[in-house]
């Protein structure tokens, strides 16, 4: 009797021990883990979504979350494989990340019709906001405008008034040199050719040479990740900018400056909406990344990381996990994080943020490990981002 007592009781203590959870929720992480864009994403996008869930002590507030991630190969059909089997198999309630532009189009199609969250991060095409919008997804940290209207318009204000894009042969190129050859146009600019990569891509020496010869002042690289640093590399090689032509990178990211050295991307102007030396905050978040994924955060991580973080206040908020309703809230909540301070989410599914104007330092100026960018300008929030009446997207009333 004495036996079955303390048997009863322990049995009792360790149910009452047990966590009572009002929701659970299961999170994928989707990105390219092994090929061009793993530096920017990859695993460090897992460990800045577990960030943001110990951040916001979601046991603590009654959120059980699981992390669970895959590699999409940047290829639309198995991003898309894996999107249907989370959804329907494996009770993942929201996608993150998703770089690559073409494969997050399809998550994105898939979400709405699996009725689940989609929480871009990774991928640039502004037609998630704009044709392609959906009351289940939010674009987070830049797109194909706001780049154009960075980069692009900075570079024809001095002088770069005719332009020739080496463009990626897949959605985000398609949609970076159209958003970009309307900046230059609008201003007054020209563009006088361009030719279309295969993606992903190692040699560019026939593209970079068809570039130099059509003498257009400007060589806009539609293109990311391993695409742009070895356009970058090739073109130095070749003398290119040496015989006056410039180039603008239209998607740089802080790995990539890394990766190639300030001997050779000195002086190239990029756009980007975070950077990890902007203010305290920047600098004390992204010493803890490092600490736990060796390397500074790319503004694609830092997004996944202000993504999650809203997201689970959205949950709380509801008390549920109901996807239209989460996101309803996600839009209804002003966003407030350390990464990109202040702002919004529009109707469109757009987050609304300042947006940065950078110049890669020369090794000179340089104090220091990842202390690569002197800011050139600041775009305000309102104005960083297409105008919601501009977009096209059928939540806009």
């Amino acid at each position: 009797m004495k036996l079955k007592t303390i048997l009863l009781g322990s049995i009792a203590a360790a149910v009452f021990a047990a966590p009572a959870y009002a929701v659970d929720i299961k999170i994928g992480v989707m990105n390219d883990r092994s090929g061009i864009y793993a530096d920017i994403a990859g695993e460090g996008s897992v460990v800045a979504a577990r960030m943001a869930v110990e951040d916001f002590d979601a046991a603590g507030k009654g959120i059980n979350v699981e992390i669970v991630s895959a590699d999409h190969q940047n290829k639309p059909d198995v991003g898309s494989t894996i999107a249907r089997q989370w959804y329907d198999q494996e009770n993942v309630d929201v996608i993150v990340d998703v770089p690559t532009s073409s494969v997050a189009l399809a998550v994105n199609d898939i979400t709405r019709e699996s009725d689940k969250v989609f929480l871009n991060s990774g991928a640039a095409t502004s037609d998630l906001t704009g044709s392609a919008c959906s009351l289940n997804t939010i674009h987070w940290t830049y797109d194909t405008w706001q780049l154009a209207n960075g980069t692009g318009r900075a570079v024809v204000e001095n002088g770069g008034d005719s332009w020739f894009f080496v463009t990626a042969d897949y959605a985000f190129g398609h949609a970076l040199e159209r958003d970009t050859s309307a900046v230059v146009e609008g201003a007054g600019g020209e563009i006088v050719g361009t030719v279309r990569t295969p993606f992903p891509g190692t040699d560019f020496s026939s593209f970079l040479l068809q570039a130099q010869s059509s003498g257009a002042k400007v060589i806009g690289l539609a293109n990311a990740g391993g695409d742009t640093i070895n356009s970058i590399k090739q073109a130095s090689e070749f003398g290119i900018t040496q015989g006056g032509q410039s180039l603008a990178g239209l998607l740089v990211f802080i790995n990539d400056i890394h990766a190639l050295g300030l001997d050779v991307a000195q002086g190239l102007l990029l756009t980007e909406s975070f950077y990890w030396n902007l203010n305290d905050q920047t600098r004390e978040w992204s010493a803890r990344f490092e600490e736990q994924n060796g390397k500074k955060p790319s503004m694609v991580q830092a997004g996944v990381y202000a993504s999650v973080l809203h997201y689970l206040k959205a949950v709380e908020a509801v008390g549920d996990k109901g996807a239209q309703e989460v996101v309803a809230k996600m839009k209804e909540l002003p966003t407030d994080d350390p990464l990109f301070g202040q702002g919004e989410i529009r109707a469109d599914g757009r987050k609304i943020h300042d947006s940065y104007l950078f110049r890669v330092k020369t090794p000179d100026e340089s104090e220091g490990p990842w202390d690569y960018y002197e800011t050139v300008s600041t775009t305000p929030a309102a104005q960083a981002f297409r105008p919601l009446e501009d977009g096209g997207c059928s939540l806009v009333e």
